[in-house]
């Protein structure tokens, strides 16, 4: 009998739930992300179902019942179970997102997002790799089970997402028309589906030219071809999940392809650039964003300093 009872208490608190998320409309919202990368879309749908799985339980009538006290507390109570300050402010973000097309669509009458932000916390330092770190992931070397094929494009991936600074999604995003016909840039879709153009470096340069001409048709072998620059072992458009791998086997720590492209716009701005210059080229929409490297740098010479002056 108790087990007979417990099971009909589950069950309707399932059916709750379920009724619940059905008032967030989730894949309409998604649906309506047309110039979301699908990757983007996979991590909205995750956030916004955690948010509207903890919201739920504290207040029944779904969005329109939710009020900007409800959304502090949701992300207050992931700042006290310690989540990292860029993922509660990108949790942040996207219910701000969300929201703003529930009312814009006419779900609901006001938004209860407006102006919120997520709790501030200790903000964290990009990762910049060392001259060896750099050095190992350029000189990997072939390995026993690498063909050459799999060394001239991982080559090719390491020094473009050094020496041009792509994201990861932006690299795998590369197609034979983004690099026909240029000469020192190609062309990259970064977020927001906005398209530009940047400088490639001389090494990188000959790594992807002996990647086209030497390495890339072993790849595709007897697959039909695929119009992506980078391929996977079979033949396919690789992932930012394979291009994580590959760092990872020529790496002495593991890395994540941001890295680079952090140890890129450092150097850069270490090297006299322009902030605005450095934004142009990393395609960031604010300003703001590409300003977190100029802190950096200053920690940068300021462990110079530290490590080299007799009496600092």
């Amino acid at each position: 009998m108790t087990f007979r009872v417990g099971c009909g208490q589950l069950r309707a608190r399932c059916v709750a739930t379920i009724d619940g998320m059905d008032r967030w409309e989730l894949d309409e919202w998604l649906t309506s992300l047309t110039r979301v990368a699908a990757s983007t879309r996979d991590v909205y749908r995750r956030d916004l179902r955690d948010a509207a799985g903890w919201l739920n339980e504290r207040r029944a009538g779904g969005p329109t019942a939710i009020t900007r006290r409800d959304l502090r507390s949701y992300l207050a109570d992931l700042d006290r179970n310690g989540y990292a300050r860029r993922t509660i402010a990108r949790k942040a973000s996207v219910l701000r997102r969300y929201f703003r097309w529930a009312q814009r669509t006419g779900r609901i009458d006001a938004d209860p997002s407006a102006a919120l932000s997520a709790p501030r916390g200790t903000a964290t330092l990009p990762k910049i790799l060392s001259a060896s770190e750099l050095d190992a992931l350029v000189e990997g070397g072939v390995r026993s089970a690498d063909s050459l094929a799999i060394e001239l494009r991982d080559r090719a991936i390491v020094e473009l997402l050094y020496g041009s600074g792509l994201r990861v999604s932006e690299l795998c995003g590369l197609s034979r028309n983004d690099i026909a016909g240029q000469t020192g840039t190609i062309s990259v879709w970064g977020k927001g589906d906005k398209q530009r153009r940047v400088p490639v470096s001389e090494p990188a340069a000959e790594a992807l030219a002996a990647w086209i001409s030497e390495g890339r048709m072993e790849l595709i072998g007897d697959h039909t071809p695929d119009d992506a620059v980078f391929l996977n072992r079979k033949g396919r458009r690789l992932s930012p999940r394979d291009v994580r791998r590959l760092l990872d086997r020529r790496a002495a720590n593991p890395t994540h392809p941001h890295a680079l492209r952090h140890t890129f716009a450092t150097h850069l701005l270490d090297g006299g650039a322009d902030l605005r210059a450095v934004q142009e080229l990393l395609g960031h929409a604010d300003l703001a964003t590409t300003q977190i490297y100029t802190r950096v740098s200053r920690e940068r010479m300021r462990e110079v300093h530290r490590t080299t002056h007799p009496r600092a």
